[in-house]
């Protein structure tokens, strides 16, 4: 599965894992763009995708517990050197991924920077990387993995940039249909008991070298 650009390893589509307390699902990929008209279509029941907890998104679902919840970064190629700070990036290229907090952010606060959007994180990075944008707001775990690989050598992380919660929520939740009030208390017992049976933490560290909750 790509997440903000880069592969991470995935159960099978279909196979999906199990969660504590014996909560199976089925994994169904859909575009970003698209994901939350499937939620209310039906086409799917919950959404686990990196998708924040903000108030515009309260607006058409429900949002479980958090279940993790990282910084958001800016990286530029390695030859570049400056804060990720608006005044930093003033006229120059920021590229972001659409439809998200990563969007709502740079148009708030980088109102001197050119802001690209594009539809997936992999085109935002690619476009980096061949040195079409001079820097792109994104997950700080994804773009960590992203630096760290062939595609992303040419990348550093300049650092973390200033939180908003009025605009980045309350970390990133299971979204569902509202008024699904049954599977929201079933998703909360799964997320609370993977936490405290140490589950979560023997899944997260084999993936990041930090702490993501």
């Amino acid at each position: 599965m790509a997440f903000g650009g880069v592969e991470l390893p995935v159960y099978p589509v279909g196979k999906g894992p199990q969660l504590s307390g014996g909560l199976e699902c089925e994994i169904t990929l859909v575009a970003w763009d698209g994901i939350i008209p499937s939620l209310i279509g039906q086409q799917i029941d919950v959404i686990m995708a990196s998708m924040s907890n903000t108030a515009e998104r309260q607006q058409v679902g429900d949002f479980s517990d958090k279940y993790y919840q990282t910084p958001a970064v800016i990286i530029a190629d390695k030859s570049l050197d400056f804060e990720p700070t608006p005044e930093s990036l003033e006229g120059k290229i920021l590229g972001v991924q659409g439809s998200t907090t990563h969007q709502a952010y740079a148009q708030q606060h980088f109102v001197d920077t050119e802001i690209r959007i594009y539809q997936t994180q992999e085109e935002a990075n690619q476009d980096l990387a061949s040195g079409r944008s001079d820097a792109v707001r994104a997950d700080s775990i994804a773009m960590g993995i992203f630096v760290e690989e062939p595609v992303g050598s040419c990348c550093k992380i300049l650092g973390a940039v200033a939180h908003d919660p009025a605009i980045l929520g309350l970390g990133v939740g299971a979204a569902m249909r509202k008024g699904d009030d049954q599977l929201m208390a079933t998703m909360n017992a799964a997320i609370a008991q993977t936490l405290e049976d140490g589950t979560y933490e023997e899944i997260t560290s084999r993936y990041f070298s930090v702490a993501i909750y």
